[in-house]
């Protein structure tokens, strides 16, 4: 594993007074005394709490086994053998190939977990968990990429401690595993098609949400560095027609996005251009340049090497949109922070930053009036814009 970024806040520090630390510590007494449970228990006033948080503990335990029920039925293909109508047992087992005992078994779970509903007598319908499932098939490749992810996470503590023999994830991104930008050009062309085509399947949300926030009737051409097999351009083609657009990234993705394009009938509309952000200049031109889900998966230097490198080929007066899951200030807002930060842990690279650090690292490469826009579903993305322009003093 490489030498992972530390996060360092600039927001002023501070703590707790001596008199809450006691509290604290007097209350941690308390939720950690077999006494308190009990008494918390009996009482009516309390039990409603105590009850919560040992449903949230189980959740916490049983998650692995959660996630495992979905990935079946995605294996399956039980979303989609029961989106059109809802299919019995024994059509189910006809249909999957596995005994019905088993997957009794399965379909109930997936019922408990809300993926399936019971629909009558004994028939499997979708449940409101599992329709979005059933749905959207960038969904789909996600929840089967993780089973890469799982392979990491079975020792948790040998990943921390970067005691795995072979990562899996690791060897899922070839970029991850290259320390020179030339090492890149030898990596096998199968590597690139098979995670561009997981970038691409998995982003029709983040553009939806970018699309939504953000008014590209004032820009008059586009560049989207690290733009993948060019999902989101060729969105942004059809939402924005008077745009001249054009997508940088790595040679081998750029050749995938090139042929996808033209088999879209957009390669009139879209360049593709080839090269490495870490080593080569950007082109020039764009008034307007996106940076989506990229800046998670390297460290600080090289987050900061790209900003400056777009800042560059940017015009006086250009615009830099970034785009990506950032991390939450508010503790209670923050449910997928542990996801994230796990993933790109086993990555081996990169890692969750809050809007404050991506603004200040936006700062340092010299983009000024950075600002954050608001967008529907967070969880899926957060935007950042920041503008080349002559700072005041």
């Amino acid at each position: 594993m490489k030498s992972l970024d530390i996060a360092h806040s600039n927001a002023p520090g501070w703590t707790r007074a001596p008199w809450r630390q006691s509290i604290d510590r007097w209350w941690d007494r308390c939720l950690t005394s077999p006494r308190f449970y009990r008494w918390s228990v009996s009482n009516p006033l309390t039990r409603w709490v105590t009850r919560r948080r040992s449903r949230q503990v189980f959740d916490l335990m049983a998650g692995f086994v959660y996630s495992q029920i979905l990935l079946a039925c995605v294996r399956l293909n039980i979303f989609l053998h029961v989106r059109d109508q809802p299919l019995s047992l024994t059509a189910l087992a006809t249909q999957t190939q596995v005994d019905a005992g088993a997957l009794q078994r399965l379909l109930n779970s997936a019922v408990a977990l809300k993926l399936l509903s019971l629909r009558g007598d004994q028939l499997y319908g979708l449940g409101p968990l599992g329709a979005p499932v059933a749905a959207f098939d960038g969904i789909r490749a996600m929840i089967e990429h993780h089973a890469t992810l799982y392979q990491d996470l079975s020792d948790p503590v040998a990943l921390l401690q970067d005691k795995l023999p072979m990562p899996h994830m690791q060897g899922y991104w070839p970029y991850v595993t290259t320390d020179k930008p030339t090492d890149i050009q030898k990596t096998n062309q199968e590597l690139f098609s098979r995670y561009s085509a997981l970038m691409s399947a998995s982003q029709s949300f983040v553009v939806d949400e970018i699309l939504a926030a953000y008014s590209f009737a004032d820009h008059h051409q586009v560049l989207d560095v690290g733009g993948g097999q060019g999902t989101f351009l060729a969105r942004l083609a059809r939402h924005a027609p008077h745009l001249k657009l054009e997508l940088f990234d790595l040679p081998p993705v750029a050749r995938l996005a090139q042929v996808s394009l033209e088999r879209q009938g957009l390669s009139h509309r879209i360049q593709s251009t080839g090269g490495s952000f870490l080593a080569d200049e950007l082109p020039r031109g764009a008034d307007l340049v996106t940076l989506i889900r990229i800046a998670h998966d390297h460290p600080d230097h090289d987050v900061l090497r790209v900003l400056r490198a777009i800042h560059r080929a940017l015009p006086a007066g250009g615009t830099l949109l970034l785009a990506e899951p950032m991390a939450h200030d508010d503790v209670s807002q923050a449910h997928g922070d542990a996801y994230f930060h796990f993933y790109l842990l086993a990555m081996g690279s990169g890692r969750l930053r809050s809007r404050h650090e991506l603004s200040n690292l936006m700062e340092q490469a010299g983009f000024c009036l950075v600002e954050s826009l608001p967008t529907h579903i967070p969880l899926h993305t957060q935007i950042l814009i920041g503008r080349k322009t002559r700072c005041l003093p």
